[in-house]
């Protein structure tokens, strides 16, 4: 389903590590008006300094905003969001696009998308690839699912935080998403084994990595988590918020979940 209203105002929940960056590109790059919300009020209040209107919930998004972004922890707090009390489709407000840049289970795309289309609302999923710092730069991959006229609405937007792809119908971008990360952790998992044998053969760990980043080893994997993490034993241990354990338990939004 095509949007059947322009999009003239523009929303974001989930202002975390990826998402307080994706945003204020948004606002600084869309020309349009960026509404925020967050649970936690500091990021929301952060924000607006970088033009980020703040939001006090999840209704006065969908009450401001024509096309919403997320960049939530897990699928169930999507669907939460979305779905549950308190979320977009029951503010009935003036939300019509909603653009899951979260990593979500596939299946899950199709069933919010199939959920919110009564309520005339449009879904799509545009996962990322890319952390911290390509989110900051706006140089991020976005994956998205969803038909070619929605795709076309959105990128403009999408091209404020990184390379947009069109990958196919809802659900296509979580699924490319999942194979990008399969091959980045078999892919540590490689330099992991490189490292250790290396060490044991009394080479140093940045030589070794640096010596392979001018071959055909050279990776993104072996220059971010490879050089700037296993080399120098440095593993932050919250680099993301926690996930929910399952979509049958409470998201850690304290929403009560719809029943099955």
């Amino acid at each position: 389903m095509a949007p059947s209203k322009p999009i003239e105002t523009l929303g974001f929940i989930g202002l975390g590590v990826m998402g307080a960056s994706m945003s204020a590109n948004l606002a600084a790059k869309s020309g349009r008006p960026v509404f925020g919300f967050d649970q936690r009020p500091e990021p929301v209040q952060h924000l607006a300094g970088q033009g980020v209107q703040p939001c006090a919930s999840i209704a006065e998004v969908a009450r401001s905003a024509d096309a919403v972004f997320l960049s939530l922890p897990s699928g169930a707090e999507v669907e939460d969001v979305c779905c549950g009390k308190g979320s977009l489709v029951a503010a009935e407000g003036r939300t019509h696009v909603i653009v899951d840049m979260s990593t979500s289970p596939v299946k899950l795309m199709a069933e919010v998308a199939a959920r919110l289309e009564p309520h005339g609302i449009t879904f799509i999923d545009a996962p990322v690839a890319g952390m911290r710092q390509r989110a900051r730069d706006g140089t991020l991959s976005i994956m998205v699912g969803g038909s070619r006229e929605v795709f076309a609405a959105v990128t403009p937007y999408l091209a404020c935080m990184g390379t947009p792809t069109h990958c196919g119908n809802v659900g296509s971008g979580q699924t490319v998403k999942i194979l990008n990360n399969m091959v980045v952790f078999m892919t540590v998992n490689a330099l992991a084994e490189a490292i250790t044998i290396g060490r044991r053969a009394g080479l140093d760990a940045a030589l070794l990595f640096e010596t392979m980043a001018k071959g055909s080893a050279d990776s993104a994997a072996l220059r971010t988590p490879g050089l700037k993490h296993l080399c120098p034993t440095t593993f932050r241990k919250t680099p993301f918020p926690p996930t929910t354990p399952s979509r049958t338990s409470a998201s850690r939004w304290n929403w009560p979940r719809k029943p099955a």
